[in-house]
């Protein structure tokens, strides 16, 4: 008898990309905090000679991370869309009346090797809250990286 479970692959990470309303900005070479959880509300119910009975857990509020994107540094900044989106907001901040100015919905997307979307993972109002460069070294021969840290209000997988 088949079983669905031992019969399909696993995902495998290896093409990912990050998408800003729709379109791919960059290439990452790692992502973590794609983290959905929601708190635990715990109620403890107490009989009448003062004693506890029974404990109940409920599912409490949605909780949401930052997501910490690794990716090579661009060569020019300045025609990077994630830095333009980071240093507009450094300069311009974001306006508190008009939740949209600066926050963006986007994507992380997950392909297999033959190019086919296998995984997304949606997020809404986020933003660049850090970007940081890796430590250089004359003794180093790798690419440099830099870590992205977007602060989102909502993370979904949809695939």
């Amino acid at each position: 008898m088949p079983n669905a479970l031992i019969d399909s692959d696993p995902l495998i990470a290896q093409n990912f990309f990050l998408e800003i309303d729709g379109s791919v900005v960059s290439i990452l070479s790692s992502v973590s905090g794609l983290d959905i959880e929601m708190e635990v509300a715990t109620t403890q119910q107490v009989g009448k000679d003062g004693k506890s009975q029974t404990i109940k857990t409920l599912a409490g509020r949605n909780k949401q991370g930052d997501i910490t994107l690794t990716r090579l540094a661009p060569p020019d900044s300045t025609q990077d869309k994630l830095w333009q989106w980071f240093h507009d907001i450094r300069n311009k901040g974001i306006l508190q009346s008009d939740r949209t100015n600066n926050r963006k919905s986007g994507s992380i997307v997950i392909f297999d090797s033959t190019h086919k979307e296998v995984a997304r993972f949606n997020f809404t109002n986020g933003w660049p809250s850090k970007i940081s460069t890796d430590q250089l070294s004359v003794d180093s021969n790798e690419p440099v990286k830099e870590n992205v840290t977007l602060t989102i209000e909502t993370l979904e997988r949809i695939k």
